[in-house]
């Protein structure tokens, strides 16, 4: 029996230490290619700021991308639901390309003023050199599907500063209803070292602070509830799915429209090019424009201005998905999330203003239950919230991003999302069904 034991400890503590010179190599590439991202978005971003005349060039711009993802990018068109894809069904793995094709792509949009976000390129990014890896090493199926769940942590744990939300997101993103512990320990490790990693090369984040119950003393600066805030939280919450579900909607409405009307991909961000400075002109601001996250003039309403300003904007969250749907949709590279806590955080000052509650508190938890609906992630929705706004609202943090979840349905922005355990008691769908597949029978 000791023998056994003994035996049974060194093959975990020889797996440990596979696993270890596996991950942390992996991560530590991930996070350093994070970095250099983030750092290079910056700069393009800054860039449009001093010459707005740029965005009348987007059309240019994305007939330029489309050319070059049709000559040498048709492998990996899929993007964040290839890497999901290839965790399921591990085939011809994900493509070393994705990752400079991606970079490239994303940085052209922004620096154009397409409504994009990161997330997507952190992922796709962490996808290819996880895949590049497991081919340098020839290592099997089981092997790849870890590592690219660990590369999904390492790049979304370092592009948003949310470690133990990238690790969740990695184990919980693939199917919904059910969590992918066999890669809990991999993600975790991966998650943590790339956020190291990012910060190690001088890479900060935007802080984000809610000032309602601040100077509350414990322990209810902890955990508070207050039953007519909770009301008010509840109402908000399904309305945060809801518009979770009209977001990934259009989106994929939007993206087929786009694919019937012009049947040459590269013509779809040219023209779509042209429609977002049409919606520029009509909105009347650049405020729509781009990442979203800041901007120098005070006045211009950002992320930050919804916990900072006490000004409520009404129609914000819908610019943004309009912008940002068409943006997306035409072929523009980057991803959604960053434009969802945008449209989270501009709809719940919305509604923090008719419901006569905390703008700030409401601008957060709409920053992440859009995020939970539109990703089916409320578990690593609800601890990115813990890390990015601080433990004191997290029961209302929670109730957001859970009821947000199931409020959205079985909708969601990436297609290859498998279906474990269905959100509605006593649904017919068949066993396994990807969102894709659901859309398809609806």
């Amino acid at each position: 029996m000791i023998a056994k034991r003994v035996t049974s400890g060194m093959r975990q503590a020889c797996a440990a230490l596979t696993w270890s010179g596996l991950i942390v190599p992996m991560a530590v590439a991930v996070g350093s290619a994070c970095a250099f991202f983030l750092w290079s978005l910056d700069a393009v971003i800054a860039a449009r700021f001093n010459r707005p005349w740029l965005l009348y060039l987007l059309p240019v711009a994305g007939l330029a991308v489309g050319l070059i993802y049709h000559w040498v990018g048709r492998p990996v068109e899929g993007g964040n639901n290839l890497i999901i894809d290839q965790i399921h069904q591990p085939g011809g793995g994900v493509p070393r390309r994705m990752a400079p094709l991606i970079l490239f792509g994303t940085l052209v949009t922004h620096l154009f003023g397409g409504s994009a976000g990161r997330e997507g390129t952190a992922v796709q990014m962490g996808g290819s050199i996880a895949g590049g890896i497991c081919r340098m090493f020839k290592l099997g199926d089981p092997y790849l599907r870890v590592m690219l769940m660990g590369g999904i942590a390492a790049g979304f744990g370092a592009v948003f500063g949310t470690p133990l939300a990238g690790a969740v997101f990695a184990l919980e993103v693939l199917v919904i209803g059910r969590i992918q512990y066999e890669a809990l320990i991999p993600c975790l490790v991966a998650g943590i070292v790339g956020d190291w990693t990012c910060h190690a090369w001088g890479i900060g984040h935007t802080h984000y602070t809610i000032g309602y119950m601040t100077s509350t003393s414990p322990p209810a600066a902890f955990f508070h509830l207050e039953p007519w805030l909770l009301l008010k939280v509840l109402i908000a919450s399904i309305a945060f799915g809801l518009a979770s579900t009209f977001f990934a909607e259009l989106s994929h409405s939007l993206t087929a429209l786009f694919k019937r009307v012009i049947p040459f991909a590269p013509f779809r961000p040219a023209l779509g090019g042209v429609l977002v400075i049409g919606l520029f002109l009509l909105a009347g601001t650049p405020d729509y424009l781009g990442l979203g996250v800041w901007s120098p003039d005070p006045n211009a309403i950002t992320i930050v201005s919804f916990f900072t300003s006490p000004e409520i904007h009404a129609w914000s969250w819908l610019w943004k998905i309009a912008f940002t749907a068409v943006t997306l949709s035409a072929g523009f590279k980057g991803g959604e999330v960053t434009p969802l806590f945008f449209i989270g955080a501009a709809l719940g000052n919305a509604l923090a203003g008719l419901l006569h509650a905390p703008p700030d508190l409401f601008a957060a938890l709409g920053f992440v239950a859009i995020f939970a609906g539109a990703t089916n992630t409320p578990l690593a929705c609800t601890l990115m919230g813990i890390e990015l706004f601080g433990a004191t609202h997290a029961v209302y943090l929670a109730i957001a991003c859970f009821l947000a979840y199931r409020a959205s349905g079985h909708s969601g922005i990436y297609l290859s999302q498998r279906i474990a355990v269905p959100k509605v008691i006593g649904s017919m769908l068949p066993p396994e069904s990807s969102l894709r597949r659901v859309r398809e029978m609806k």
